[in-house]
């Protein structure tokens, strides 16, 4: 398994055979740095793939689960214009899906996120600012960013959140520490809707619905009219292949709140 401790482990035992092995026969030089990239190709893989769960574990699927079940679940809102449209469609038919905010959009568009809970849908953290060097950042002020959030939804709606999900699927040894600190369950993904690119619709769709089964999770973003646009027919095609929407903690069988 690739899991960060056993590629340092690894790394540094070739080190130490290579240093010992040196005193005794001539050894070249060039294997230190090759031993090196590899360790940095692979770490920063895992840091960017989740689905590796190399720093920690995250959950991405149920496949066990018995129930024809797929969990939708939004990033990056709540979004004033588009978040209400994705509500409507979700209510339409009656599919439920968990929306992991950012820190910020709250404070601007509380109204909405009382909203989604109030559908019936799930909320979880996606830190407060999602800023694009958020895998820099140290512990403590992931640790910030994660307690704003959370303190931000418990006074819009009195509920202690769970559940968080990494910005850009990043994870490093500092994000581990504060969610383990925080006692939050990592939720990553296995279908990436990609809704985000240049894709068309069209091709997001086909993306999605080539992929998706019983005891998925899919991220999508509740940020374009694209996404929108997708998310109508997609949720005929769920109704077409008897799969239902549900919140991702009733999936993973996870408490979505403390």
């Amino acid at each position: 398994m690739l899991r960060r401790k056993n590629i340092n482990a690894i790394a540094i035992a070739l080190l130490l055979i290579w240093l010992v092995t040196s005193f005794f026969v001539p050894m070249v030089w060039w294997v230190l740095p090759v031993i090196a990239l590899i360790w940095f190709l692979i770490t920063l893989c895992g840091s960017f793939l989740i689905q590796w769960n190399y720093h920690y574990p995250s959950l991405h699927s149920n496949k066990k689960i018995e129930d024809p079940f797929i969990s939708l679940t939004f990033d990056d809102g709540p979004n004033p214009e588009f978040t209400p449209k994705v509500l409507k469609l979700l209510d339409q038919f009656n599919a439920k899906a968990t929306f992991f905010c950012i820190g910020r959009q709250i404070e601007k568009h509380p109204e909405i996120l009382k909203e989604i809970v109030a559908n019936g849908h799930t909320i979880g953290n996606h830190t407060y600012s999602h800023s694009k060097t958020f895998g820099f950042y140290g512990t403590d002020k992931v640790i910030q960013e994660l307690q704003k959030t959370n303190q931000l939804v418990v006074e819009k709606t009195g509920l202690q959140m769970n559940l968080y999900r990494p910005v850009f699927g990043v994870t490093n040894p500092n994000i581990e520490k504060a969610v383990k600190k925080m006692k939050l369950s990592s939720i990553g993904w296995n279908v990436r809707s990609l809704d985000t690119t240049p894709r068309t619709s069209e091709m997001v769709l086909k993306r999605i619905t080539s992929k998706v089964s019983k005891g998925d999770i899919v991220l999508l973003h509740d940020t374009s009219e694209k996404t929108i646009q997708v998310l109508e027919r997609l949720l005929l095609f769920l109704k077409e292949k008897n799969l239902q929407s549900v919140t991702v903690d009733q999936l993973l069988q996870q408490d979505a709140y403390a």
